[in-house]
């Protein structure tokens, strides 16, 4: 790694700007990939068309590849630290193309696809500034909460745009709803530009971010890996959750308890208990711990799905939230301190995004897969399947984390 940045900003200030921007940039994801695929599904739509709304993660896949270019911009050679100007702009964007899908309605029209691309592109390139002023502000000592802020903040995003939304939909209507979400990005991105609208951190900086350097360098090779194994295992079997519980007969109500209150509370008390296994026991530890439960609650749903008669309804639910929450959350935890860990703060943003790229490149082709799966072999062979991929993960994991 290069040589640490002292940090400007006090660690309170830091976590309480990322976790502000991580709730903003969750509300986004909530809305694409719960929120959304509930509505279509409500509505007719077939678990292959679903599938393809993974499609519009895009820009999240991609985003290592204009990275460079925007830490460059972010640090220059000599200036200040941009990553406030970042932030306003690409939080502007969301918030008009999301006003957008609100008039264009709940269908995969060509406005809709591509009003959620642009904002999946703003969010992503947001997301690039935010995670490297993350690592480049925040001490090693720091970096367990640093993700449990990241993590935490994600989770209480996902409430609003994978819970809230959901039900203002039923009570209201799909443009008032997505009005609301808009408006929350304003309120929940303020505090980063707040924070750091006065942070000067000017000088010469010699060192020039790119792709070629990271990859250069071991720990961001191993890391790759690490992430692409780990997010196979965990994101598989929850990418037709929602459209699995809409078949079992809940309401989109239903649906977005399930995911609101889970994610406020479980989500936020899996990222915070994460932080706490990362301290004591390291970081390998929470990922285990969170796999044993991923495969437990996907056994579960593998069951419920050739006889849902078999699993009580009450522990459907329970499934459910443990697993699209608190165990995700505690293991995101676990492998976001690993990342800023693994990454050059000279570059932060080119390094962490590189990590968030396979997350989300793997996340895509889950999706549409899940979708093709889930249609054409059904749910029961698709739970299967997700089961023994988080199985395989295990040993995996016990391996290329040894020193963590």
């Amino acid at each position: 790694m290069g040589a640490s940045l002292k940090p400007k900003l006090s660690p309170v200030a830091v976590t309480t700007a990322i976790g502000g921007l991580y709730i903003s940039q969750s509300v986004i994801g909530g809305v694409t990939w719960t929120g959304l695929p509930a509505v279509m599904r409500d509505r007719g739509a077939s678990l292959d068309q679903i599938g393809l709304l993974s499609l519009i993660a895009l820009p999240w896949a991609l985003k290592f590849l204009w990275s460079p270019a925007i830490e460059r911009f972010r640090l220059p050679a000599s200036g200040r630290n941009r990553s406030g100007s970042i932030i306003l702009i690409g939080g502007l964007i969301s918030i008009v193309a999301l006003l957008a899908v609100a008039f264009a309605g709940p269908v995969l029209s060509p406005v809709t696809i591509a009003a959620f691309a642009l904002t999946a592109f703003a969010a992503a390139t947001v997301d690039i500034a935010c995670d490297g002023f993350a690592v480049e502000n925040l001490r090693e000592a720091d970096h367990a909460w640093g993700n449990t802020a990241q993590v935490g903040g994600a989770y209480l995003g996902a409430a609003i745009g994978g819970g809230l939304f959901l039900v203002l939909v039923d009570v209201i209507d799909w443009r008032g709803a997505l009005v609301a979400m808009s408006a929350s990005l304003a309120l929940f991105g303020l505090p980063f530009f707040l924070i750091t609208r006065g942070l000067a951190q000017s000088g010469a900086r010699s060192h020039t971010p790119s792709i070629r350097a990271a990859l250069a360098r071991p720990e961001i090779r191993k890391g790759l890996i690490v992430s692409a194994v780990y997010v196979a295992a965990q994101k598989l079997g929850l990418q037709m959750l929602s459209p699995f519980l809409v078949d079992l007969g809940f309401s989109l109500s239903d649906i977005g308890l399930i995911n609101g209150m889970g994610s406020l509370f479980l989500g936020a008390a899996g990222a915070l208990i994460g932080g706490v296994v990362i301290r004591l026991m390291g970081a390998r530890a929470a990922l285990l711990i969170s796999l044993g439960f991923q495969i437990v609650a996907f056994s579960l749903f593998t069951i419920a799905a050739s006889d849902p008669a078999i699993i009580p309804r009450w522990l459907m639910v329970g499934a459910a939230l443990l697993s699209s929450s608190a165990m995700l959350a505690l293991g995101f935890t676990a492998l976001y301190a690993l990342f800023m860990r693994w990454s050059d703060p000279r570059q932060a943003g080119v390094d962490f995004t590189l990590f968030q790229c396979m997350d989300s490149g793997l996340s895509i082709i889950g999706g549409v897969a899940a979708g093709q799966i889930a249609e054409g072999l059904g749910y029961t062979v698709y739970f299967g399947l997700a089961t023994a991929i988080a199985a395989a993960a295990v040993p995996i994991i016990i391996r290329l984390c040894r020193e963590v």
